[in-house]
């Protein structure tokens, strides 16, 4: 397994997560088994929206002693109070919820307490007058929560709630198809009709939100990595090609600021589809002639797809760029997270040769010879 940091918390997560949501209204047997096939396949992060109390008790039940060995996202204004998924923007109700998800558990603590579904700028501003931050940041100040993270579907409510600066961490859905969707539209609305909608490029507000986060180092977990299952079938695809498991993981974990791809399992054989990835070649994880018919306007502009390589100074071209592409959000304040992380790279920007196999290759027509130059200018 591989692991990336979680931003500044002092955590690290697994680049291959599990999403418990099918899980729920399933036997405990079922439960179990994914659940320990999660742990021995040393998955170390789990998101439990779920408001029920049976599938957080079964959760809880199948972590038993092993509980610490897995980073829970719990979420705060997640409830069933009709009997089906529901959202309360009501401080009690939010916290009685969230006292019966440590009950469930069976645990004295949560690793990132989740503001839930953040995909309005009232919902935000609700948690706000409701007195709901401040008891996150309470729970907090406790260690009853160890960190503070948020849910959202929405590039543009989501980073007003990053700019609040009391975020650690962000599970949004990525995709290809929900990346190439304007910012302004509900991706979660679309996603029964994926092959009816009409994509030309990857949308601007959402590659900046996630230059914005490994910036600013908030950690993102992924949420709908296939798209509802639908990208891994040809009739139900927008790009009317099936990506593979793989090749929908690899998407997510190469955009900046991605710690973990939480794919929803509900067997020990999914999950272990899941971490075939770790062992998958670069031909398996290549996903770029599924959507290379959809360029439109990223003419120039790297999406980190590795086909500029190999390089015969063996640099990471992708890597490069990605820490570039930060940097030049603001040039006057470059983290110095971002030129540590350059700087520790085996070859870069300096070490490039011009020797243009790269450009010849590259299917945008990235500059990429004047990237490198630019960055070692920028980054050391």
């Amino acid at each position: 397994m591989e692991y990336r940091n979680i931003g500044k918390t002092g955590m690290a997560a697994s680049v291959i997560g599990l999403g418990a949501e099918h899980l729920d209204g399933k036997p405990y047997a079922v439960v179990e088994e994914t659940i320990h096939a999660a742990l021995e396949h040393d998955i170390n992060i789990i998101d439990i929206f779920m408001p029920g109390d049976e599938i957080r008790s079964n959760i809880g039940k199948a972590l038993g002693s092993r509980r610490k060995d897995m980073i829970i996202q719990g979420h705060i204004g997640s409830v069933d109070l009709s009997q089906q998924y529901d959202i309360s923007r009501d401080l009690d109700t939010c916290k009685r919820y969230f006292e019966k998800l440590l009950t469930n558990l069976q645990t004295d603590y949560i690793d990132v307490g989740m503001l839930f579904f953040m995909d309005t700028h009232e919902a935000f501003q609700q948690i706000q007058d409701n007195g709901i931050i401040d008891y996150v940041l309470e729970l907090k100040k406790q260690g009853v929560v160890r960190s503070i993270g948020t849910s959202s579907h929405n590039p543009e409510v989501a980073r007003k709630v990053l700019e609040s600066g009391i975020v650690d961490l962000m599970m949004f859905s990525i995709n290809p198809a929900f990346d190439m969707t304007p910012a302004e539209t509900d991706v979660l609305g679309t996603i029964g009709n994926l092959a009816e909608q009409q994509y030309v490029t990857i949308d601007p507000v959402r590659a900046e939100l996630y230059k914005y986060c490994e910036q600013q180092e908030i950690a993102i977990t992924v949420m709908k990595t296939l798209g509802g299952g639908r990208l891994l079938s040809s009739e139900h695809s927008p790009f009317k090609k099936a990506m593979s498991v793989t090749q929908c993981i690899h998407y997510a974990l190469t955009r900046p600021g991605v710690v973990s791809t939480l794919v929803g399992c509900q067997s020990a054989k999914q999950v272990e589809e899941a971490v075939s990835y770790l062992k998958a070649t670069e031909e398996e994880r290549d996903y770029m002639h599924i959507i290379d018919g959809y360029q439109g306007e990223l003419s120039g502009k790297c999406v980190y797809c590795n086909h500029c390589q190999p390089c015969p100074s063996d640099i990471d071209i992708a890597m490069v760029n990605k820490y570039l592409d930060i940097a030049m959000l603001d040039t006057n304040k470059i983290p110095p997270s971002i030129k540590q992380h350059y700087q520790s790279l085996s070859a870069s920007g300096a070490d490039c040769i011009a020797c243009g196999s790269c450009e010849d290759r590259c299917p945008f027509s990235v500059p990429i010879i004047e990237n490198m130059e630019r960055a070692a200018t920028l980054l050391g």
